[in-house]
C-alpha cells in the first residue's frame, strides 16, 4: 500500500516507478477511499505486480480500479467492509497474477486499463484519474480532533522518511565522490 504521493512525485518517485514497471509486472492499482489506512485525509492505493522473467519490460499495460471517486465516506464510524469490495474482486478476476481476462469499462466505468505509453508519456504517473467527483457524493463529515492530529502526524512522518530517504542518496554520492 502506498499514498497518493509516491505515484506522482517526481525525481526518484518518477525512478522507483519506471523502475517497478520495466524489472516487474505492475498490473492492477487499486485506488481506495480516503483515510482507510492512514490518517483522515491521506489516499492510499494497493499496488498488485509480480516478479518478471529478466529485467526488460515487463509491464504491458496497467489496471487501476478506482474505489476512491464517488463513493461514501469511510471513517472510524463507517468502515469499509468486504462487500465494498465486491466490485473490484470480480472485475480483478481469480487469478493473483492479474491474467485474468478483464473488460475495459467505458469512460464513466470505475475500471480502466491504461497502456504502458500512455504512463510513459505522462512521464510514468501513476495517479490515473478519470472519473470526475459528482455533486451528490456525500460531504466528509468535519474531523474529529483525535483524526487531524493523526494526519498532521502522518504528514510528517512522510516528510521525515522523505529526507531520511534523501539524505541517504545524498550520503552515497559524497562516498562516491
Amino acid at each position: 500500500m502506498l499514498p497518493d504521493n509516491v505515484l506522482f512525485e517526481e525525481g526518484v518517485g518518477a525512478r522507483i516507478r519506471s523502475d517497478l514497471m520495466e524489472k516487474c509486472c505492475l498490473h492492477t492499482i487499486l485506488r481506495l477511499p480516503t483515510g482507510i489506512f492512514y490518517a483522515q485525509g491521506v489516499k492510499t492505493n494497493v499496488l498488485f505486480f509480480s516478479r518478471g522473467v529478466g529485467d526488460s519490460a515487463t509491464t504491458d499495460a496497467v489496471w487501476v480500479y478506482d474505489l476512491r471517486t464517488n463513493t461514501p465516506v469511510f471513517s472510524k464510524r463507517r468502515s469499509l467492509t468486504r462487500e465494498h469490495l465486491r466490485g473490484f474482486e470480480q472485475v480483478f478476476g481469480s487469478d493473483p497474477h492479474g491474467r485474468s481476462p478483464r473488460l475495459n469499462n467505458s469512460a464513466d466505468g470505475r475500471f480502466r486499463q491504461f497502456s504502458r505509453e500512455q504512463i510513459e508519456e505522462r512521464g510514468d504517473n501513476l495517479d490515473l484519474i478519470w472519473l470526475t467527483a459528482q455533486d451528490a457524493a456525500p460531504q466528509a463529515a468535519p474531523a474529529e480532533p483525535d483524526e487531524i492530529s493523526a494526519q498532521i502526524t502522518a504528514k510528517l512522518e512522510e516528510a521525515l522518511a522523505e529526507i531520511e530517504a534523501l539524505t541517504a542518496i545524498l550520503d552515497g554520492q559524497e562516498r562516491v565522490t
